[in-house]
C-alpha cells in the first residue's frame, strides 16, 4: 500500500535553477548555452513551490558552485573546462545574483552549495534533510542527465522516497531528457508536476 504524503515531511528539490544557467544575462546566456526547455522549467515548478510552501513543506535550491581560490580565480575541473571554456571568474561564485536561485522560485528554505553533479556529494545536503526530517523528495531541475540524475540515485541509495519531476527537469536535448527520464524509471517514481500536486492535495 502507498504511503500517504506528509507535506512536513515533503520537499521540492530544486537543481541548479540558478541565474548563471538559465537567465539571459548569466553566465550561460551570455555565452548563448541555453535551451527552451531549460528556460520554461522555473514558471512549470513555481505552483508545487507555493503548494508545497502552503502546506508547510520545503523548498530546496542546490546551487552549482565555482569556489574562488587565490585572487578569486574559480577552481573549475579540467572536464568542465574542456566542456565550458567560457567561465570566467565570478560566475557561480557564492553569493553573487548569478548563484542565486531564480527569482520566480525564491525563496527557498533551504540553500545547498554542490561542486559536482550529485546534489549529495560532499554537501550537507543529507545532514540537513535528517535534521529536518524530510523523508519524500519531488526532484526537479538541471539537467536531466547529469545533476537531476545523480542527485536522484544517491537519494534513493539512501532510502529517501524520492520521486522525478519528468516535465520539472530537462537537458539540453529532448532526446537526452528522454534517455535520462527512462533510465530512471527502475530507480524511482517518474511523475508528472500535477501528479505532485494532486498527491499534495490529497494529503
Amino acid at each position: 500500500m502507498k504511503t500517504p504524503l506528509c507535506p512536513e515531511r515533503t520537499a521540492l528539490l530544486i537543481v541548479d535553477l540558478q541565474n548563471d544557467f538559465v537567465h539571459p544575462n548569466g553566465a550561460y546566456g551570455r555565452a548563448g548555452q541555453g535551451a527552451a526547455e531549460i528556460a520554461a522549467l522555473p514558471e512549470r515548478l513555481a505552483p508545487l513551490a507555493q503548494g508545497l510552501r502552503a502546506k508547510g513543506g520545503f523548498v530546496i535550491s542546490t546551487q552549482f558552485t565555482l569556489v574562488p581560490a587565490k585572487g578569486g580565480e574559480p577552481l573549475i575541473s579540467p572536464h568542465l573546462r574542456e566542456l565550458r571554456p567560457f567561465l570566467a571568474k565570478g560566475d557561480f561564485l557564492p553569493g553573487a545574483w548569478g548563484h542565486q536561485l531564480v527569482d520566480v522560485l525564491q525563496p527557498a528554505d533551504l540553500t545547498i552549495e554542490k561542486i559536482a553533479y550529485s546534489a549529495f556529494y560532499m554537501t550537507r545536503l543529507e545532514w540537513c534533510l535528517r535534521k529536518c526530517g524530510i523523508e519524500k523528495l519531488y526532484v526537479g531541475g538541471i539537467v536531466t542527465n547529469g545533476g537531476v540524475a545523480s542527485t536522484v540515485r544517491d537519494a534513493h541509495v539512501r532510502d529517501l522516497a524520492v520521486s522525478v519531476l519528468a516535465d520539472g527537469c530537462a537537458a539540453f536535448s529532448p532526446q537526452v531528457h528522454e534517455t535520462a527520464i527512462a533510465a530512471l524509471k527502475p530507480v524511482c517514481p517518474v511523475v508528472t508536476i500535477a501528479d505532485a500536486l494532486r498527491e499534495l492535495g490529497a494529503a
